[in-house]
């Protein structure tokens, strides 16, 4: 017999998807388009508030678990298991990061972008600098997500096609499509409440694979047995060297700075955020939010130890049982669920729930960014609401089949993964940059954080390309654990097994190898400090700087009692739309329309 063939009767066997599990997926996609039918046509939505923020009347609870289900990608919940797989737990205290991050936004960023009630929290980069500034934010944007939801989409179709064998091209348009009408369809309200059943679903799905993955094993202490055996169970990695792929400082002071970007100056969850009614709401939903996605982490993490203990004497990566360190988990599920239908559906709703939830997500968020960064400030008609929702449904209509397009590119790239984590280190260390710069440093004027964005970007542009071609050639090639197909019962065509030690060949440099998980905040201090320097400069030249309003700025930096902000309500019933208002000069400049202010600098 062929052994080739013999991996291939193996595959077959597994994908075992049937009508009941069929049913379930498309019952899935079925509700989000109920719910997108629901408040696109029952609970219409006709200002642009209802469109983009919910009128800014939503509940913490529904925006809390949204906030998990979007942040949370089918990259994640396929990517994080491969990583305990292939690495050991390290990677496990980056959760340590995710509180502190709630700590420093809570107090630092989240109670200037929701006090100042604006939709674009680039918004805020015109009202603290100048529409340069804005747009630069803008584009860095635009840029990432362009490059991130082809990502989203057509990692769980390789799920899909592991479990089924069903075609990513024919799954993708469909999933697409349904996510495109309600989105489109019913704005910030719909996104919402499918991501409420969709993370519902991810939880259940993991959960689901846990549990009985556990039990077919022969219990929780085989499970911890065979990864403490083979090294998987870590301690956390006290190395000083910024060379270490994952130390518990690049993951404690690192991913503190890489989820302050994520979720601070993120559009895509600023824009919840911004949808709650009061700052208190709008901070619980930070700490819930922290809390669900540790939870939905913890699982994961566990998913990974689990596909090791199953396939701890033949790994199926080695013999082709899966085609791709992705498809680890579908193999899982299909291996330890395939013969009760309905539950590998269950599995896979979970999958495309995620990426569901992240599409929509970035969609609805990319027309808010269109609508008041793109457009606004450089056009000066008007729109009605009736224009405002036909160009935002259109933003959205337009990303999405370009998303999809961009599918067909995505499955030539072999690194596509990793050199989307490239291209977002090259762009979220700069933005973070350039919001702190605002919020914190009071004495940096608009060039200044113009020349030092530009300066952090073409900066990690090049070290990011730079490490992630040297990893493409092969000269940087990180140690996995020990793997083996020592106790396989099939037949395989035998490839030689990677070294679980590898030698970094001396002529790379050295800088080229600093952990990825650094990236953000040298893009972040490049930027900052190029932004201080060249702000001094002018200073010291002469050049007039405006301090800018207090409520631009920190709560920890403000001084005194600010006057009235004119958007307030308390202002607006004591002075009307009179002129003769309390504002001092560098609060009338900030808050002034942004054509004035440019005027005026």
């Amino acid at each position: 017999m062929d052994e080739s063939k013999e991996v291939g009767s193996m595959i077959s066997m597994m994908q075992k998807f049937g009508w009941v599990d069929y049913v379930v997926f498309v019952l899935m996609l079925a509700i989000s388009a109920v719910v997108g039918v629901y408040w696109g046509f029952m609970k219409k939505q006709t200002t642009q508030q209802d469109y983009l923020l919910g009128g800014r009347n939503m509940q913490v609870v529904p925006v809390a678990m949204s906030l998990v289900a979007s942040f949370v990608s089918g990259i994640t919940l396929l990517g994080s298991p491969t990583e305990v797989y292939m690495y050991g737990t390290q990677y496990a205290y980056i959760m340590g990061a995710i509180f502190l991050m709630c700590l420093v936004m809570t107090q630092v960023y989240l109670p200037v972008f929701h006090e100042l009630k604006i939709t674009s929290n680039y918004e805020y980069l015109s009202m603290r600098f100048d529409n340069r500034v804005r747009l630069f934010g803008s584009i860095l944007f635009a840029f990432t997500l362009v490059c991130w939801l082809p990502i989203v989409i057509y990692v769980p179709a390789l799920a899909f096609n592991q479990v089924t064998g069903v075609d990513i091209h024919i799954i993708t348009p469909i999933v697409c499509l349904v996510c495109i009408f309600y989105t489109s369809a019913g704005g910030l309200q719909a996104v919402v409440w499918t991501d409420v059943i969709q993370i519902t679903a991810m939880f259940g799905a993991m959960a689901l694979v846990a549990v009985k993955g556990t039990f077919d094993v022969g219990g929780f202490a085989v499970v911890w047995g065979r990864n403490m055996d083979s090294g998987r169970i870590e301690a956390p990695n006290w190395d000083p060297s910024p060379l270490s792929r994952h130390t518990i400082w690049n993951l404690l002071i690192g991913g503190t700075i890489y989820w302050v970007q994520a979720n601070a100056v993120n559009q895509t969850m600023i824009q919840r955020y911004l949808s709650l009614p009061t700052l208190r709401k709008a901070q619980w939903a930070v700490f819930l939010f922290c809390i669900g996605i540790s939870a939905l982490y913890c699982f994961c993490l566990y998913c990974g130890l689990l596909i090791f203990a199953r396939y701890h004497d033949c790994d199926p990566l080695t013999t082709k049982l899966a085609k791709a360190k992705d498809q680890l988990l579908p193999l899982l599920v299909m291996d330890v669920l395939g013969d009760f239908p309905g539950l590998p559906g269950v599995f896979v709703a979970g999958i495309f729930s995620a990426a569901l939830s992240s599409l929509s997500t970035s969609l609805n968020s990319m027309s808010a960014v269109v609508l008041e960064d793109f457009y606004k400030p450089f056009f000066k008609r008007e729109l009605t609401d009736r224009q405002s929702n036909w160009l935002m449904k259109g933003v959205v209509i337009g990303l999405g089949a370009l998303s999809l397009g961009l599918v067909f590119l995505v499955e030539k790239m072999g690194t596509i993964l990793q050199l989307t984590m490239t291209l977002e280190a090259m762009t979220m260390g700069p933005q973070l940059g350039v919001f702190t710069m605002g919020i914190l440093m009071p004495w940096v004027d608009s060039t200044g954080a113009l020349v030092g964005g530009i300066s952090g970007l073409a900066t990690m542009a090049w070290w990011c390309l730079s490490a992630q071609f040297a990893t493409a050639r092969g000269d940087i090639v990180h140690a996995h654990k020990p793997l083996t197909t020592s106790g396989c019962t099939y037949a395989f065509n035998a490839t030689v097994e990677v070294a679980s030690h590898v030698d970094i060949p001396e002529e790379v440099n050295p800088i080229l190898r600093v952990s990825y998980m650094w990236f953000t905040l040298a893009g972040m201090a490049t930027t900052m400090c190029v932004g201080a320097a060249v702000s001094r400069v002018a200073r010291a030249r002469g050049v007039a700087h405006v301090p800018p309003a207090p409520r631009l700025l920190a709560p920890q930096l403000r001084r005194g009692k600010e006057p009235p902000h004119p958007q307030d309500d308390k202002y607006i019933s004591a002075y009307g739309n009179s002129k003769d208002a309390p504002l001092n000069n560098a609060t009338s400049l900030s808050m002034k329309p942004i054509n004035e202010c440019e005027e005026i600098s």
